[in-house]
C-alpha cells in the first residue's frame, strides 16, 4: 500500500513540475515577442540538444515521469531558439562564441560514450557551459532577462527531482544542474535589478 502512496505521489509531483515547467515558459515567450527579453541564441540552442539527450538517457535509466518535464522543456527551448534567430540578443562576445563551441564539442564527444553515467556528467557540464552567456549577459543587462521564468524554473526543477522513479547519477545529476542554475540566474538577475535600481 505505501508503495501504491509514492507511486501515486511522484506520479502528482511529475505532473505538477510540467504543469509549472509549461507556464513558467508564456511569460517568457510573451516578453520576447514584445521585445522586452532577448534570449540568448547559443544559450537556446544547447539547451535544446541536451534536454532531448538528457530526456532519452534519464527515460531509458528509469527516470520515468520525472522525465516529463524535461520532455516538455526540450519542446519550448528548441521553441525558444528559433525565436532567438529573430529576436534574440545581439550582445554576442567572444567568450559566447568560445563556450558554444565547447559545448558543441562536447557533444560530439558525448556521441561516442557508452557509458551512461559518463554521458550524464558531460551532459551536465556542457549544459552549465551553455548557461555561461546568458549569465553573463544576465549580469550586464539585466532587465533582458524574464525573471520569473528563472524562478518557475527552480520550483519545476524541485517537483521533478521529487517524480523521479529511480534515483541515481543517470537521473538525478542532470536534473539538479538545472535547479541549481536557474537559482543561480534567479540570484544573478534580482540582486543586479537591485543595484542599479
Amino acid at each position: 500500500m505505501a508503495t501504491v502512496n509514492i507511486e501515486t505521489f511522484k506520479t502528482a509531483c511529475g505532473i505538477i513540475a510540467t504543469i509549472i515547467s509549461v507556464i513558467s515558459f508564456f511569460p517568457y515567450l510573451k516578453d520576447i515577442f514584445k521585445k522586452k527579453t532577448r534570449p540568448h541564441s547559443y544559450t537556446w540552442l544547447i539547451w535544446t540538444i541536451l534536454q532531448v539527450t538528457g530526456v532519452v538517457t534519464m527515460f531509458n535509466n528509469g527516470a520515468g515521469i520525472g522525465s516529463l518535464a524535461l520532455t516538455v522543456g526540450a519542446f519550448f527551448c528548441g521553441y525558444i531558439f528559433i525565436l532567438s534567430l529573430k529576436y534574440g540578443t545581439k550582445n554576442i562576445t567572444v567568450f559566447d562564441t568560445v563556450c558554444l563551441l565547447g559545448a558543441l564539442a562536447a557533444i560530439g564527444v558525448y556521441a561516442f560514450l557508452h557509458d551512461a553515467v559518463l554521458s550524464v556528467i558531460l551532459i551536465t557540464i556542457i549544459d552549465f557551459a551553455g548557461f555561461l552567456p546568458t549569465l553573463r549577459k544576465a549580469y550586464a543587462e539585466p532587465y533582458s532577462e524574464t525573471l520569473s521564468l528563472f524562478v518557475l524554473g527552480v520550483l519545476w526543477s524541485t517537483f521533478n527531482i521529487i517524480a523521479i522513479s529511480t534515483y541515481s547519477i543517470t537521473t538525478t545529476l542532470y536534473p539538479s544542474c538545472i535547479l541549481v542554475a536557474n537559482a543561480i540566474c534567479c540570484s544573478l538577475l534580482w540582486a543586479r535589478r537591485r543595484q542599479i535600481f
